[in-house]
């Protein structure tokens, strides 16, 4: 990647559960983590292992040069709480139907 920029993804080998409130949004032991420079590791989710039907999809979209643009969903309290690349660039592939939380628990 340029300018010494690297993004490293793994099939993470942890147990990661995701919960706000009470409610599990998520939970797997088959996450990726990806690891990118600058940035904290994160743990790209199966799509089959989210509460997606407790998300409502957000106007946010951002975009990466490395990853691509990200949709987000957000719950009524905690808006684009989550995110996914739904045609990531070809390097990151693998995070394609994953989604990403920023708070999530690691065992």
């Amino acid at each position: 990647m340029a300018d010494g920029h690297t993004i490293t993804i793994e099939q993470g080998e942890r147990h990661v559960r995701v919960v706000r409130d009470g409610q599990v949004l998520a939970e797997t032991d088959r996450a990726l983590e990806l690891r990118e420079t600058g940035c904290p590791v994160r743990y790209y989710i199966p799509a089959e292992d989210v509460r997606l039907d407790l998300l409502a999809a957000s106007d946010t979209h951002t975009f990466c040069p490395f990853k691509g643009t990200a949709s987000y969903w957000s719950l009524p309290d905690a808006p684009d709480l989550v995110w996914a690349y739904p045609d990531p660039k070809p390097d990151v592939a693998r995070i394609k139907d994953h989604y990403c939380f920023y708070d999530v628990d690691v065992s």
